[in-house]
Order: structure tokens, then sequence, then C-alpha cells
């Protein structure tokens, strides 16, 4: 996903705005550009390729107070230096970088070049700054033709415009893509996302879909699109330390998010596990338990890793609450006229917070009356504001592209969801009790997986040379299967499937062989021997399994194995994860891939 930052203050621009921009490389991105405003003038300099590459084309007086910056993920037009934003009018006065889709653009770059505008690349960006330029009269405001021109623009945007004759201000916009402002001691900044702003400042205020805001070095104001009346915005203190955003001496931030897991699954917990009456304390739901009970089944929603958590979350679920649960993807349910109904409670699930496709599903869902609730990591994102109630999962922040870290806590979230729910209807102060015990041993077990780390990387490495991976699991162990596999392909670049142990002799079966490995999740639960059965059924076309249980199977099923503790049935599957994590990380070591950054894959998709 492209990534903004700007800055308006007494400093050089230039120089926050590369450290801002470097701070968003894991968001992923093809080219980068900044312009800065100074003496009447534009100064740009945009290339393809990394922030490093940018940074060394930006002279050392590279003078501005006030500037705007831009790393971008094409769309619309190759990577290139033309196609890297900032995008310029034809005068070179007014600057604009988005993030987004113009849905409308090639209409509206039909009509401008009929009135003789030329322009300097293929992207659906250029046509905004020149339709921003033709309002711009003499004696307009930069934000009267920003919101003028906006009014024509069909699709989904963050944006930053800044004006060379009037360098006092930055105006921003958003509609389905983030823009958070940062409030400084005389001086302001915005951007897309909070990694860029927590060097300077950990007071924000997240904008809105259909909100602008005009930004000055002593302040901002906010008000609407639409017709201009202004809001009312209260600053949040984020959260998140500036250290947080560093490897910590690890190789990669995915192998540091790994790691984290522990700590970062307690933060989950903290404060939810009551003991005392063997359920979870979720006051962030917003529910009672006459609401609670009125419900007779649940809806999650998320997109990726999040609706995987989603399915492993429906599981629990409906083992704990006995509701009837299901898990879907986000993008999908937008789109199929859903029936929407009163009796079903919908759960959002975001690592961001801002995942555009899973934020629709939540409009669409209120907007026909339904009771929505989010989990999200991200404190005031646009989903955690939609939701009529829900729980952050205080992960910390995730840099990697492949989730780990959130996908854990989710996972985690989701088990206090489902006790709090059973606890509500039938399940037992007994099994209550066995549940929460359950839980607080999970950071404890998590660290036992983890230093397993030099076995599973010799493992990874043994398996990576493979053109192809299956993954399989029953019940419980299929949305972990579907998690590994995700984990494998998105980040070592293997062709990873995954289906139902139970599914695989009705045709996956048939590319078993030597050449195609099988990962298999064997918890020792009631369906053990099934699953035994079906590593007999691979070993007899001769296909090598790596198998992820609790204990280690006969040599003639399985060539190798990994060991996990064992927790409580229900819990048992977010510790069989963990794992896989690893297995894919060190997979994609030895095969020399680019582990933080997946190609073709960015960490907070805001657009279709």
């Amino acid at each position: 996903m492209c990534g903004i930052v700007a800055y308006i203050g007494s400093r050089d621009a230039a120089p926050i705005l590369l450290e801002g921009l470097q701070r968003l490389e894991y968001r992923g991105y093809d080219s980068a550009g900044v312009a800065v405003a100074t003496k009447g003038t534009l100064k740009v300099r945009k290339s393809k390729g990394r922030v490093g590459e940018l940074a060394a084309l930006v002279p050392a007086r590279f003078a501005g107070k006030t500037g705007i910056g831009h790393t971008r993920w094409a769309t619309h037009g190759e990577p290139s230096d033309a196609n890297s934003h900032p995008h310029l009018d034809g005068a070179e006065r007014i600057a604009v970088v988005h993030n987004g889709i113009i849905e409308n653009a090639d209409e509206l770059r039909a009509k401008l070049e009929a009135e003789g505008v030329v322009f300097q690349s293929e992207t659906d960006t250029e046509v905004l700054v020149h339709l921003i330029a033709s309002l711009s009269q003499e004696g307009v405001e930069l934000e009267d033709a920003v919101r003028a021109a906006l009014k024509r623009i069909v699709g989904t945007y963050g944006i930053a415009v800044l004006d060379a004759q009037q360098p006092d201000k930055i105006v921003v916009a958003r509609n389905g893509s983030p823009i958070v402002l940062g409030i400084g001691e005389k001086e302001m900044f915005a951007a897309s996302d909070v990694s860029a702003l927590v060097r300077y400042t950990r007071q924000v205020v997240h904008l809105d879909d259909g909100e602008l805001a005009t930004v000055r070095a002593d302040g901002f104001n906010t008000f609407t699109q639409e017709d201009a009346r202004a809001t009312a915005k209260q600053p949040s203190t984020v959260d998140w330390e500036e250290a947080s955003y560093d490897t910590a001496g690890h190789a990669h931030f995915l192998l540091k998010e790994i790691h984290e897991q522990p700590a970062s699954v307690e933060r989950t917990l903290s404060g939810r596990v009551d003991e005392r009456f063997s359920t979870a304390h979720l006051g962030g739901l917003n529910m009672d338990a006459r609401e609670a009970r009125a419900f007779r089944r649940v809806k999650i929603l998320g997109c990726g890793s999040a609706y995987y958590s989603g399915e492993l979350g429906a599981q629990l679920i409906e083992e704990l609450a006995r509701i009837p649960a299901h898990a879907e993807p986000a993008s999908e349910f937008r789109y199929r006229n859903p029936v929407i109904e009163a009796d079903t409670l919908y759960i959002a699930v975001s690592q961001s917070g801002e995942t555009y496709d899973t934020l629709a599903a939540v409009q669409e869902i209120k907007r026909k009356g339904g009771r929505v609730l989010g989990v999200v990591n991200t404190v005031g994102s646009a989903i955690a504001r939609e939701c009529d109630g829900g729980m952050y999962l205080h992960a910390g922040p995730e840099i990697s592209v492949a989730s780990t870290k959130a996908f854990t806590s989710t996972a985690v979230a989701f088990a206090l969801i489902a006790l709090h729910l059973g606890r509500v209807h039938d399940l037992s102060p007994a099994d209550g009790t066995r549940i929460c015990a359950g839980l607080k041993a999970l950071p404890g077990q998590i660290r036992e997986i983890v230093a397993q780390e030099k076995e599973i990387a010799e493992l990874a490495a043994k398996y990576a040379s493979h053109d192809g991976m299956m993954f399989i699991g029953r019940v419980r162990g299929f949305p972990v299967a579907r998690e590994g596999a995700q984990k494998l392909k998105e980040v070592s670049y293997v062709h990873a499937e995954a289906y139902p142990a139970s599914e695989l002799k009705h045709g996956p079966l048939a590319l078993i062989g030597p050449e195609l490995p099988t990962v298999a999740i064997v918890p020792d639960d009631e369906l053990l021997e099934k699953n035994l059965t079906t590593l007999g059924e691979i070993r007899a076309r001769r296909g090598p399994v790596l198998m992820v249980g609790h204990t280690r199977p006969d040599a003639k099923l399985a060539e190798d194995a990994i060991l996990v503790p064992r927790n409580e049935p229900e819990l048992d599957p977010i510790l069989l994860g963990i794992p896989l994590q690893l297995f894919a990380y060190y997979a994609a070591v030895a095969l020399e891939r680019d582990v933080d950054k997946p190609r073709n894959l960015a960490k907070s998709v805001t657009v279709e």
C-alpha cells in the first residue's frame, strides 16, 4: 500500500519526510518522492526504487519548511520515475500525493486533455492535481479548490496537497484511505500511518471518510467535503513507542515479531481473564448478558490472515458457546448483497483497522441495522471507530508484511470472546476455569515453541527446495493449515495449498508423491486416529510428511515432526500455528527472499 508523509513547521521538511518514508517502507512500494515549497516554487525529487535511492538524489541544501512525500505501489502505470508521486500541475505550482484509486480517472483525463492539459504520467493521481489547478483561480483558497475537485472524483483517496503560492498550509483529505494528523510543538505532521509520526509526536487525530483538514504549523482545522461544515476532533495518544519500529537486533522484523508473541499475547490477555467467575471480562463489547444471549449466530469477517483467524474464532465460539458461527472473506461479503439478520452478531477483524473491504462490509451491516464488533490492533482506526464495540489486541505495531503476532493475538481474542459468550450461555464454571487456566498458560508455551527455532530452521531448509507443499488439518487443525500455507507462500514464494485432511482423498491425493511434501496438523484430540490414517495414505504414495502435533508419530507415518506443548483441546490451534511461522520464515531465509517485504503484497490493503 502507498504511504504519505507531510510536514509543516520551522525545520527543513526534506529530512523529516525521508525519515517518515523509511518508516513506511514495510507497507510495500516501488517508487518514492518528495516535494517542498520554498520562495514561491516547488522543489521535487522522485524516482523508481527504494527510499534510500531517493535520499541520494536529494541535495544537502534542499530547503523548505513545508513538504509532502510518498511511497507508491503501482496501480495505474508501471513503476517509473514519471509515474512516481508527487504529481504536479502544468505550472509546477501545486503538488499532490495520493493513496487510493480514482475510478473515473479516464473520463476526467479525456476532458482535461480536450481543454489542453498535457499529462506527464499514466497515473490516475495526475488527474486530481490538474483538476485542483484548474479551480485555483486568483484569490481562491487551496482548501476550497481541493474540496471542489474532490466533488468530481469517484473512488477512494487519502491525499496531501501543497501549493507553492500558499506555503503556510497543507490540505489533506480522506475517503477510504487513512490520513492521520500529528500534533507537535509549533509544527504539524500528517501521514497515512502513525509509524511515520511516532518519532516526533504521539498526539494524533484520525480523519474520517469525507473529511478534510487544513494543516498549519500552529494547528489544524477539519471540515466536511460535502458542505465545508467544521468538525470537532479530539487528539488521542499513540501507545506505541518509537523502539517498536526497530528490529532490536533481529535479522528481520518478521523474526522479531515471532519472538514478541509471548509478550503480545500477555498484553491481549491482560485484565481480561476473570478467574473469580471463570469467564472473560470484555467491557469494550458494550453488550450486557441479556443482549449477548439474544444472538442466535455469529458471522466473522476479515481478509487474508484476519479471515483465517476468523475461521479459528468461529470454531472456538461454536465449541465453547454452542452458537452457530461462520467466517467469510469480507471482500466477498460486501459484494453479494448479504442478508443482515437482527439476531446475528457480526465481528470485523483487521490488524490495521483500515482494511477497506472489511470497513465497507462493516458500513453495509450498519446501514442495514446489524450489530458489529471490531477486533483490531490499531487504536482510533476507521474500523474501530465505525463498530458498536469490540476489542483492541494491544499486540504492538506489526511492521513485517506477513502477520504473525497480530494473527496469534487475534486468535487469543476470539478465545476470550468465545469464553465470554459461553459463560453467558451454557458453559459450566468448571469448563470456564479450565479455559482460563489454558489462556494463562499460552505465553509460556509459546516461549517453549520459539525455543525450538534452530531445529525448525533446519527442517525449513530441508523442505524449501521443493516447488510446492500441501498443508492439511482436520476440524480445529484446518484453519491452522490454511494460515500455515499462506505464510509459506507469501514469505518464501513456494506454492502451498491447504486442504481439510478428510478431503485429501477426494481429489488432492492424486498429486501426492515424492516431490510434494505434506505438512500435517495433528493434535492429540478425538480425531488423532483418523489423522494418522491419512498420514498412512500419504506415505503409501511415498509423500514426505512433516507432522506438527503433540507426540512424535511412528517413523513410518512421518519423516519429521515438530512437537508443541499441550493446552486445552479448544486452545491447541493457537499453539500449533507458531512453528509454521518459523518454518515459513526460515524457508524464505534459505531461499534468500526479501522476508519483510513479500512481493506483490502490502501491509494495509485499503483499496481494491
